[in-house]
C-alpha cells in the first residue's frame, strides 16, 4: 500500500481533468437528471406520504417530513453519483474504450489513472448535490448559511462512495455484475440509512447495523446543516467516514492495479 501512494502523482489532474472535459460536453444529459429527480422525490414522497405524515420525531423534536427528507435525498445524490460513475463509467472507460491502456502510454502510471478517478467521482458526486441544493432550495427546506457546509462534506462523502466502487469494478468479471453490489449494498443504504424515516422506529439490532452503515453518518451531517445546526455529535461521523474513506480508496487503487497487470 505504500508504494501505491508513492506513485500517485500530481498528474492524476490530467485524468480527472479529461473526465471533467467529457462531462462538460455530455452536460444536457448530465444536468437533467439529477435537477428534475429531487423534484420528483419531493413531490412524491413529501406532498404524498407528507400528506399523511405531516412531521416525524427527530432528536428530541418534531420536524416536518420535507424537510426531513430533503437532506436524505442530498445524501443519496452523493452516493449514486460517485458510485455509479466509478462502477459502470470507469468499466466503460477500462473494457470497451480502453481509454486506461492510451493514458498509460504517458507519464502517468495506473495509480496516477485510478487516483483521477477516485477525484473525478467524488467530484461528479458533489456536482450532483449542488444541483440537487438549488433545485431543493426553492421548497424553503434548506437553512443557510449553515448548509453551506454540505458541499465540501459531499466531496469527502463522494471520495469514500467512488472508493467502493472502484474495489467492485476491480473484482466484477462483466458490466452485468454490477447488480449485485447495486442491490446488495446500494440500495439498502438508500432504504435504511434514516433518509425516508426516523431510525428510531426500527429495532434496536436494525438501529445499531444502521450506525455501522456510510451513507447514515452522510444523512446525520447533511440533515444537521439543513437544519441550520451543527453539534459536536457530527464530529463522530466526520471521523467515521475520514476513517473509512483512505483504506476502502487505497483499496480500490490496488484492486484495479492488480487487474490491469495481468
Amino acid at each position: 500500500m505504500i508504494n501505491l501512494v508513492r506513485n500517485i502523482s500530481y498528474r492524476s489532474l490530467r485524468v480527472w481533468q479529461r473526465n471533467r472535459d467529457v462531462y462538460f460536453v455530455t452536460w444536457k444529459t448530465n444536468l437533467v437528471p439529477p435537477l428534475l429527480e429531487p423534484i420528483l422525490y419531493l413531490l412524491a414522497f413529501g406532498a404524498g406520504i407528507g400528506a399523511l405524515v405531516h412531521e416525524v420525531p427527530y432528536r428530541g423534536e418534531m420536524v416536518g417530513y420535507t424537510v426531513f427528507i430533503a437532506p436524505g435525498l442530498l445524501a443519496t445524490q452523493v452516493m449514486f453519483q460517485s458510485f455509479f460513475e466509478n462502477t459502470y463509467n470507469t468499466f466503460v472507460r477500462m473494457y470497451y474504450q480502453r481509454t486506461f491502456d492510451a493514458i498509460v502510454t504517458t507519464p502517468l502510471t495506473l495509480e496516477d489513472v485510478m487516483a483521477g478517478e477516485l477525484l473525478w467521482g467524488a467530484s461528479k458526486g458533489t456536482i450532483g448535490c449542488a444541483i440537487m441544493m438549488a433545485a431543493i432550495s426553492f421548497f424553503g427546506v434548506i437553512h443557510y448559511p449553515h448548509a453551506l457546509v454540505i458541499l465540501p462534506f459531499s466531496f469527502l462523502a463522494g471520495l469514500f462512495f467512488a472508493g467502493l466502487a472502484l474495489c467492485f469494478t476491480g473484482l466484477v468479471p462483466q458490466i452485468d455484475s454490477f447488480n449485485f453490489p447495486t442491490f446488495l449494498f446500494v440500495m439498502p443504504m438508500f432504504l435504511f440509512s434514516g433518509t425516508f424515516f426516523p431510525l428510531d422506529v426500527l429495532p434496536e439490532w436494525a438501529r445499531t447495523l444502521a450506525a455501522l452503515v456510510p451513507l447514515t453518518h452522510v444523512v446525520n451531517v447533511m440533515r444537521e446543516a439543513c437544519l441550520g445546526r451543527l453539534p459536536a455529535r457530527i464530529l463522530w461521523d466526520l471521523a467515521y467516514l475520514t476513517a473509512a474513506t483512505i483504506p476502502v480508496c487505497l483499496l480500490g487503487i490496488y484492486l484495479m492495479k492488480k487487474r490491469l497487470v495481468k
